[in-house]
């Protein structure tokens, strides 16, 4: 007898453990497959920064996602007792004179205030910056503990099983499923092994790799993030992570003597002294990056019960939990999917049968 269940969700990063999250917590009967490899969510610093770029310029829809993903990690937080997102202040070095009139003009504008502090000059920073401004509404998620806790929670459920999932035991006949399961929708939430999925590698995929790089020290660093391109976070326990490099031609999770070198002299310039820290790790994961840098969301053109919930990038921890909701109001409720997320804007470019 066929074991019956909503939503087959595939991969366990964090928009797949989101998601599933969300679903239960709304109803849907849920199982998700994970082959249990190290992801690119595991690897991540979960940096949350509303500003992109030495222009200072806000994510696209901020002023919505990051209410949400805060509303959304408190919720999680009250139900399992222990909180995820931790709001850290963010003092944004600049490497130019540039810098400083891009930021002074944004200052101006009342649709960045909300993100922005005071601007210091080179004397009154004290620690050898050319000048900073002091970031609003930062922080970072601990995504590895949160990941953690999401797996008890399904797996006290019944509703995780680690497996290499083979595409050709999905049935795309009358009563879709997979295994002995009878499935409403699959959801595959794979990062950027989506890449290799037979109905959906059509998709823009940029995929990106990055390296971050854990040191252990003995100095007074401040608690705040830093950043100047590079970021650096104090994770307590005198221990920081730096990082990231950005790298679109090696997608692979094989960590490199070039960056931890690059990493090791970001270190360096964002506070003197951490070149003589000792490293604790060092680790690649490979970003699901889009083309348009928006997330690739909804349904396959052809089977109506694929679906896809990938593609966020290097703002997952910002956007996923908004887009989430919406994700979920969509398979629960029938309500359409925001254009600007929604797979359709690629079919006429992209798709081909």
């Amino acid at each position: 007898m066929k074991k019956r269940i909503d939503f087959l969700i595939v991969g366990f990063g964090l928009a797949g453990g989101l998601l599933a999250w969300e679903l239960m917590r709304r109803g849907g009967s849920v199982l998700v497959v994970d082959r249990g490899d190290l992801n690119a969510s595991q690897v991540a610093a979960g940096l949350i920064n509303p500003l992109t770029g030495r222009r200072f310029v806000k994510t696209e829809e901020v002023d919505r996602l990051l209410p949400a993903a805060k509303d959304f990690y408190q919720v999680i937080a009250e139900a399992f007792g222990r909180s995820f997102f931790i709001e850290k202040p963010m003092r944004r070095v600049f490497c130019s004179s540039v810098e400083a009139v891009h930021c002074r003009k944004r200052l101006q504008d009342d649709a960045y205030r909300p993100y922005l502090g005071n601007i210091y000059s080179s004397t009154a920073s004290g620690e050898g910056y050319p000048g900073y401004l002091e970031q609003k509404q930062t922080g970072y998620l601990l995504i590895r503990p949160l990941l953690a806790r999401l797996q008890e929670f399904l797996q006290s459920r019944q509703a995780y099983l680690q497996a290499a999932l083979d595409y050709r035991e999905i049935r795309l006949d009358a009563e879709p499923g997979w295994r002995d399961f009878s499935i409403r929708k699959v959801i595959f939430c794979e990062g950027f092994h989506m890449r290799d999925n037979p109905w959906f590698s059509w998709l823009p995929l940029q995929p990106a790799k990055g390296e971050i790089l854990t040191l252990e020290h003995h100095l007074a660093i401040p608690d705040r993030m830093l950043n100047d391109g590079h970021w650096l976070i104090p994770i307590g326990d005198r221990r920081v992570r730096i990082g990231a490099t950005f790298d679109h031609g090696n997608v692979d999770t094989h960590v490199t003597s070039a960056a931890r070198m690059e990493l090791a002299e970001a270190g360096e310039r964002l506070f003197a002294g951490l070149r003589n820290a000792g490293p604790i790790a060092h680790e690649a994961g490979v970003r699901p990056c889009t083309m348009d840098r928006r997330p690739f969301v909804g349904s396959h053109p052809r089977y109506s019960y694929l679906s896809i919930f990938n593609g966020f990038g290097t703002k997952g921890s910002l956007s996923i939990p908004w887009h989430c909701r919406r994700f979920a109001d969509y398979l629960l409720t029938g309500e359409a999917l925001p254009e600007r997320c929604d797979i359709r804007r690629y079919e006429k470019t992209h798709f081909f049968g």
